[in-house]
């Protein structure tokens, strides 16, 4: 497919890949844009629901216009081939940044946190779930933007109670409900978002066990790790926000991912989001070389593209 043209876009690089479909880099024929263009994977073609789930990431990204969301640009089909594009985003993805050569400080952690969590609330308001709140899922520009994407799983609150998100969401960051099969509402991403905060701080997920049968059931009886313990200077505050976050009961959370951002921001001693450029916080040396080695074995974005799911 490289070099061939595709609903007005010539391909230039293939940038990510997953379960659900590849994203090439692209730039637009007409405009000259690059962009990101996601294409459904050929054998699913056929799945009449996995092409349904597709168009509807489009669709929920579409509708949500906010600084903190990757905006789409076209979405649709071509050729019998469903596709979205993309802004394309020059920079890496949270996993990358944070656990770049320099750690990020505990305010720029909870900046990016308090960025999210704006949002989440513009998808929770528009009545959307997100259900895959990951480092993998979070882009950060070279400038320091914060960018939210992969609504692949995101459904409507009243919608399915937690079927898709078994076959494709992220133990690491999953939501007790989550697991248990329950219907997820705002608080779910809640939960997601504080696992976030404590991965930005400490360079792991909260729940990290040898198996993934494990780490769920770490998720449904553990209490929340400090962060404190793996990073020494992480305020107590700081832990304390984790901590509701991470309730095992949504009604003990945050109500709102907003709110989290905010206690976030508060408990790192001051309001100012701050932000760094993605070229200050490069990964160590050798970890390009890791990324690459298991690239095909789990799905995820490449330097500046979204995750595919």
């Amino acid at each position: 497919m490289l070099g061939t043209v595709f609903a007005g876009h010539r391909i230039e690089a293939v940038i990510g890949r997953g379960g659900m479909g590849v994203v090439y880099r692209a730039r637009h024929c007409r405009l000259g844009r690059i962009a990101a263009v996601k294409v459904m994977a050929p054998e699913l073609h056929e799945d009449a629901a996995a092409r349904q789930r597709f168009l509807e990431e489009a669709a929920v990204a579409a509708a949500i216009e906010h600084p903190n969301i990757v905006p789409v640009h076209d979405a649709g089909d071509a050729g019998g081939v469903a596709y979205l594009a993309m802004r394309y985003v020059h920079g890496a993805d949270l996993s990358v940044t944070a656990r770049g050569c320099v750690p990020l400080t505990v305010r720029h952690a909870a900046a990016i946190v308090a960025d999210l969590g704006d949002a989440l609330d513009a998808l929770h308001d528009a009545g959307y779930v997100h259900r895959d709140v990951k480092p993998r899922n979070v882009l950060i520009g070279r400038d320091g933007h914060v960018f939210l994407g992969d609504f692949g799983l995101a459904r409507r609150v009243a919608g399915d109670a937690g079927t898709a998100w078994r076959r494709a969401g992220t133990v690491d960051y999953a939501a007790p409900e989550q697991i248990r099969g329950e219907r997820a509402d705002a608080r779910a991403d809640v939960y997601g978002l504080g696992c976030l905060l404590f991965f930005a701080l400490t360079r792991r997920a909260p729940f990290v066990r040898d198996t993934a049968q494990a780490s769920l059931q770490a998720h449904l009886l553990e209490p929340p790790p400090a962060a404190s313990t793996l990073r020494p200077g992480v305020p107590p505050a700081v832990d304390a926000v984790i901590a509701r976050a991470l309730a095992k009961s949504p009604g003990d959370r945050f109500p709102t991912a907003g709110e989290l951002g905010r206690a976030a921001l508060a408990a790192a001693g001051g309001t100012e989001r701050e932000r760094i450029p993605v070229a200050a916080a490069r990964p160590p040396l050798g970890a390009a070389r890791a990324e690459a080695s298991t690239a095909t074995a789990r799905p995820g974005p490449m330097t500046g593209v979204l995750a595919v799911t």
